[in-house]
């Protein structure tokens, strides 16, 4: 069955707006894990602009299912990363001035430096996920330095402007799931998928197991409350993508 991770970082964006001790990101897990949740996923910035450290360890110590920690390659973060041991990392580029990750780590590019903090969560007991352009060179440089799982970036699929465009971005995204299936690698997705987008990717590309989805998520439970919000989202992997 495809596993579904809920991403509450928008959460703590809007408590951080204000700097009250409301709302909890903890809380909205509980929520979206009564909702059907298979795991949780939180992106610990360098600029801690939503969730924080506190963060990091209250949720793993609260939820009963998988954590999935986004992070970048950076010193202090691997060191927060190490003493909390969530389940997975999954390494992610940031840049100061983004409002969201604006495409995939260019492993290809830096396969030392992200070689030296794999080795790190590894040894200590972490599986480590690389969030990544949908690009056979990005898949082999992953496997470089022992990846065994990816997270595909979708924004470019679902930012298309037209219909061509959109069926180029899920062509190049089927071709680099088959490509990392084929190459025993856990293929996971993510960024800029919504009820509407994700029941076509969901159709086309069954090598994906795992779906990472925040925003559209929080966004929705604006309106019917998080656990109705993440059902919603369960029904669309459960049903193949055809609801």
């Amino acid at each position: 069955m495809i596993k579904l991770g809920v991403n509450v970082d928008h959460v703590a964006t809007l408590r951080q707006a204000r700097g009250t001790s409301y709302p909890d990101p903890i809380e909205a897990a509980l929520l979206a894990i009564e909702g059907g949740a298979d795991q949780i996923t939180i992106h610990l910035r360098e600029d801690r602009r939503h969730i924080q450290d506190h963060d990091l360890v209250r949720m793993k110590s609260s939820i009963d299912v998988p954590l999935n920690l986004e992070m970048a390659a950076a010193d202090d973060i691997i060191a927060a990363a190490v003493k909390i041991r969530p389940d997975t990392v999954t390494l992610v580029p940031e840049k100061r001035n983004e409002l969201t990750t604006e495409g995939g780590l260019d492993v290809v590019s830096a396969p030392s430096k992200l070689s030296e903090c794999v080795s790190k969560l590894r040894d200590s007991g972490i599986l480590v996920s690389m969030f990544i352009d949908p690009e056979a060179s990005q898949v082999d440089a992953s496997i470089s330095i022992g990846i065994t799982a990816v997270e595909f970036h979708t924004g470019s699929f679902c930012d298309a402007v037209n219909e061509i465009r959109a069926s180029a971005e899920l062509e190049r995204l089927l071709l680099a799931s088959r490509y990392a299936a084929s190459k025993g690698l856990k293929v996971c997705a993510g960024h800029g998928l919504n009820t509407k987008n994700t029941p076509t990717v969901v159709r086309a590309i069954p090598e994906i197991v795992e779906y990472n989805i925040g925003h559209s998520i929080i966004a929705r439970s604006v309106f019917v409350g998080m656990r109705e919000a993440v059902r919603e989202m369960k029904e669309i992997l459960f049903a193949g993508g055809r609801k």
